[in-house]
């Protein structure tokens, strides 16, 4: 069996519509999107205690190893890594804060993805995603959307956090960084207006030469690199002491979370790609699910705390990917950064930051379709979006949009359109908050 007829056995490339070469461009696209992953997340668990150099390769091995699994069985173009909310729990909360070994964090992490397997297998997880109100679906497209313009803005330095104000503000405008990030910007507009395929990577490539000259791309002094050993994170999990009565609070701020931010990325990315059916759903949602719960449970086994489906697949959708081999490239070409890292890393977060923030643009058309002259759905979905945004969390969004939804409907007197499945799931969310707040 020739290449051709193989790709087309795995991927179906053409009964969605799409050929290797688009599908290759969006996976190069995730990649470079998702780069900053390799630099922020060792350095967090640098802060938690692991050593930088092997948290790095176990890190690469679980992106691209669990990417490529999730291309592979699900067909779907979504990829993975360890979620930024969780890696900042893991170091700052359990670690710094409460004096927790991160080995037993990564005990926690472990129980999670236990639990999220059995979800899935149970169906659990795609009972959920039915239960869930229409409203809060098509809301959720708009928050993942706003979500990853949020983090755009921020990377560009375009807007940044004021200590003095406590909120956002303006970054200077003036520099370098944001004056290069703003001509990215109009780059990838422009050519997305003339309807240039690739523009996002187009664009990502002209801003990286473009910021040669200004001194911020770096170049590298050399090409290749030889990972280090991973064996002093492999395996250090603590599971025992994870299972004390009193960590269970935390256990449920692991999994809450990634739980309904997952469903988010899956629910958002599959709209924007139009892989939703007529009520909103994903089909065949239980194969990525299962992928990013068996990902998790994989991870902390090697240190690499919660393993859940990027937001950045959004780019790569807006690239034109469409099936599992987008993915696919994507989790290769992570696997590739383990020899080539210095050259992979002068792609600078100005380059990658407009792009995100045009993705950000095209997924806000689902809230058209929401019903903002019935207040007991549009305030949900009203909610999910803003507290989305607001706590920098869309699995908050997701919560306490359905927990809104439940109460306002009940009561407003309209009981009998909550479907009974949806007061037991509010009773965790309601636990999560309490939670989190204390």
């Amino acid at each position: 069996m020739n290449t051709k007829r193989l790709t087309e056995k795995l991927f179906k490339l053409k009964e969605y519509g799409t050929t290797p070469r688009t599908e290759v461009i969006a996976g190069l696209t995730i990649f470079m999107t998702m780069l900053y992953v390799l630099i922020v997340v060792p350095a967090m668990l640098d802060n938690a205690g692991l050593p930088k150099g092997p948290a790095t390769v176990a890190v690469i091995l679980m992106t691209g190893i669990v990417t490529i699994i999730m291309g592979l069985y699900s067909n779907r173009p979504f990829a993975l890594a360890p979620g930024l909310g969780s890696v900042a729990f893991l170091s700052v909360t359990l670690v710094l804060a409460e004096g927790i070994p991160w080995q037993t964090g990564m005990g926690m992490v472990f129980i999670s993805g236990i639990l999220f397997v059995l979800f899935t297998l149970l169906g659990l997880r795609k009972l959920i995603v039915r239960l869930m109100p229409p409203a809060i679906k098509l809301s959720i497209g708009a928050g993942v959307g706003l979500f990853i313009a949020l983090i755009g803005f921020r990377s560009a330095g375009l807007v940044v956090a004021s200590e003095k104000s406590n909120s956002l503000q303006l970054g200077d405008l003036s520099s370098p960084n944001a004056i290069l990030a703003l001509v990215g910007f109009f780059i990838m507009a422009v050519l997305l207006a003339r309807k240039v395929r690739g523009h996002l990577l187009i664009g990502i490539v002209l801003v990286t030469i473009i910021g040669i000259p200004l001194g911020i791309t770096k170049l590298p002094t050399s090409v290749f690199s030889m990972p280090e050993s991973i064996a002093p994170v492999a395996f250090k999990l603590d599971i025992l002491d994870a299972l004390k009565l009193e960590y269970f609070p935390f256990l449920l701020a692991f999994f809450i979370p990634d739980f309904f931010s997952s469903l988010g990325t899956m629910l958002g990315v599959g709209g924007k790609g139009n892989m939703l059916d007529k009520n909103g759903d994903l089909p065949q949602i239980d194969k990525p699910f299962l992928i990013d719960a068996g990902g998790t449970t994989l991870g902390s086994l090697f240190s690499v705390p919660v393993m859940t489906t990027y937001v950045e697949s959004a780019a790569g959708v807006e690239a034109g990917g469409r099936t599992g081999m987008t993915a696919v490239t994507t989790g290769i070409l992570f696997l590739l950064t383990i020899f080539i890292t210095p050259l992979i890393m002068i792609i600078p977060t100005e380059a990658t930051a407009p792009a995100l923030i045009l993705v950000g643009l095209t997924m806000l058309s689902a809230v058209r379709n929401i019903n903002f002259e019935e207040v007991t759905e549009s305030l949900p979905a009203f909610m999910t979006i803003v507290i989305t945004i607001f706590t920098f969390n869309f699995g908050n969004g997701i919560a306490a949009g359905i927990i809104i939804y439940v109460l306002v409907k009940a009561l407003s007197g309209r009981h009998k359109e909550i479907h009974p499945g949806l007061y037991v799931l509010t009773v965790p969310l309601i636990l999560y908050f309490i939670t989190i707040a204390n």
